[in-house]
């Protein structure tokens, strides 16, 4: 089974074909024409938008995810708005521990919301995944992208950039939420 991945991001479809490995789904990049405006309010939102843009092109299964760092002494900031939180990776995490500097609340969490459209463009299966943890004063591990090398694991002394792949595919925000969505397609036997 294919399923359109509505994301421009080759990593990502990587990362989640690597996560799905062995249940027989394969997911691909859409193609050209793919540019969603993400207008919405919530990573679920964007999620569906994203998913609905894939499906509009295709007319097949389309997944999409919308994924973010939320800390809770910036109400939620970076939220909705991770990946333009600045303009390059490593300017969004010198921000981030900027507007942190001297907080003593540095716990926070990533959130991944997928929405997985059927062929007829309705909604299949929804779901939030979502990883604990802190962020910490400096960065560490050179593994995974974003915000990894500051975000330090609930009940770990790692940050997700010091974990392998692997490592990383077991417990991210991401892998909790497309495992909920495998789950789902292996028990709908599609």
């Amino acid at each position: 089974m294919k399923i359109v991945l509505a994301s421009s991001n080759e990593h990502k479809v990587k990362e989640i074909n690597s996560i799905a490995n062995g249940y027989g789904i394969e997911f691909i990049l859409p193609p050209d024409g793919f540019d969603p405006i993400e207008d919405g309010t919530t990573f679920e939102e964007n999620s569906y938008i994203k998913a609905h843009a894939a499906w509009a092109i295709t007319k097949n299964w389309a997944l999409a995810d919308d994924s973010g760092l939320c800390i809770n002494a910036l109400d939620g900031k970076p939220g909705i708005y991770s990946a333009r939180y600045a303009e390059t990776p490593q300017k969004r995490i010198e921000r981030v521990l900027e507007e942190l500097e001297g907080v003593e609340d540095r716990t926070a969490h990533f959130a991944c919301a997928m929405t997985l459209l059927n062929p007829d463009g309705e909604i299949a299966f929804t779901y939030t995944g979502i990883c604990e943890g802190s962020i910490i004063t400096e960065q560490r591990g050179s593994h995974g992208f974003g915000y990894d090398p500051i975000f330090l694991l609930k009940g770990s002394d790692k940050t997700i950039a010091e974990l392998s792949d692997e490592e990383k595919n077991k417990i991210s925000h991401r892998s909790k939420a497309l495992n909920a969505v495998l789950n789902y397609l292996c028990s709908s036997n599609l």
